[in-house]
């Protein structure tokens, strides 16, 4: 007898986790092992099952799916990875392939789609939407910049450790003891530093740093 693809739900909302579940173990020889509402609980669930498969949806409260995914990776390296998002992606598409995912998909796709990426995994493939499909090309030149390490101040490096964990601005004023408005003038300046625009590609940006690796090897 076939073993069963082991498999684990991740999402912070239960309407939207336990319709992935159901719509997972439509397809034969699926099995939902596990549902977490959040990154310590898949970890959680990762060490004890070792599953198959992972649905990781990328915003959950206390990590980033992209952090979370990296953690699976060490505790359960045989894992399919598959990151459900309802944000887009495309600028952290080569970020999410490093670290090793097997699919990326949107949490507006169609239940069809849903099944056929699970089942293009289990025939060891994955699916990539056209649009990102046909701007998959990086030049030698965009991937030497992705590489460039980043210099920011200690206070710069707490501010991103605390958003890769999900913090507010409000909960890094507290941290830091500054108003929430000189956080919003930290983080424009660590956006001009690293040379993004936007909060997820700083993040992005930010975890593929030797900075945050440090910061993971003082705790």
């Amino acid at each position: 007898m076939k073993r069963a693809f082991r498999t684990i739900v991740v999402d912070d909302h239960p309407v939207v986790a336990r319709a992935t579940k159901h719509i997972l173990e439509q397809i034969d020889g699926v099995e939902v092992v596990g549902i977490a509402a959040n990154g310590e609980g898949c970890l959680a669930l990762a060490e004890e099952h070792q599953p198959d498969l992972l649905f990781l949806d990328y915003h959950l409260p206390d990590f980033y799916g992209s952090v979370v995914a990296e953690r699976v990776r060490r505790v359960s390296p045989g894992t399919h990875i598959v990151i459900f998002t309802g944000i887009d992606v495309a600028d952290m598409y080569n970020h999410l392939l490093e670290i090793g995912v097997s699919g990326i998909l949107s949490k507006e796709a169609s239940e069809t789609t849903i099944q056929n990426i699970v089942r293009c995994i289990l025939d060891d493939h994955t699916m990539i939407p056209l649009p990102i499909y046909r701007q998959m090309r990086l030049s030698t030149r965009q991937q030497a910049s992705e590489a460039e390490p980043i210099d920011l101040s200690a206070d710069e490096i707490v501010i991103m450790t605390m958003l890769v964990k999900g913090a507010t601005h409000e909960q890094i004023a507290e941290h830091i003891h500054v108003s929430k408005r000189s956080v919003d003038n930290y983080l424009k300046k660590i956006y001009e530093k690293i040379d993004v625009s936007s909060r997820i590609q700083a993040i992005e940006k930010f975890v593929r740093s030797p900075l945050y690796a440090e910061r993971q090897e003082d705790h």
